[in-house]
């Protein structure tokens, strides 16, 4: 069974029992849940919502919050002496699928 979903403007396919690391979310360490479901399949049977499945839901669990690989702008201007260095670390938050449902 998999499902993908949509959170923090990516679409991400998950199945139950699977960490993924998706976008920084405001809740609590616990339960969470997904209701932008996009798809949803389960070896026999598929369905592709326009643009959501209606009454499909994806429940998992907060584990908490860890940081994404740095990413560095570099900016050089040539025969100028002028540079630029910026770096920037996501704040991404780990969950892990408990359950898939579509009704």
């Amino acid at each position: 069974m998999f499902a993908i979903i949509e959170t923090g403007g990516k679409q991400y396919k998950v199945q139950p029992g699977q960490i993924i690391e998706v976008e920084r979310l405001d809740a609590e360490p616990g339960k969470v849940k997904f209701d932008r479901v996009l798809m949803w399949g389960d070896g026999e049977k598929t369905k592709v919502g326009a643009p959501t499945v209606a009454k499909a839901s994806v429940k998992g669990e907060l584990l908490g919050e860890t940081k994404g690989a740095k990413v560095v702008a570099f900016k050089s201007r040539r025969r100028k002496d002028s540079r630029t260095k910026q770096g920037h670390r996501q704040t991404l938050a780990r969950v892990r699928i408990d359950e898939i449902s579509a009704k």
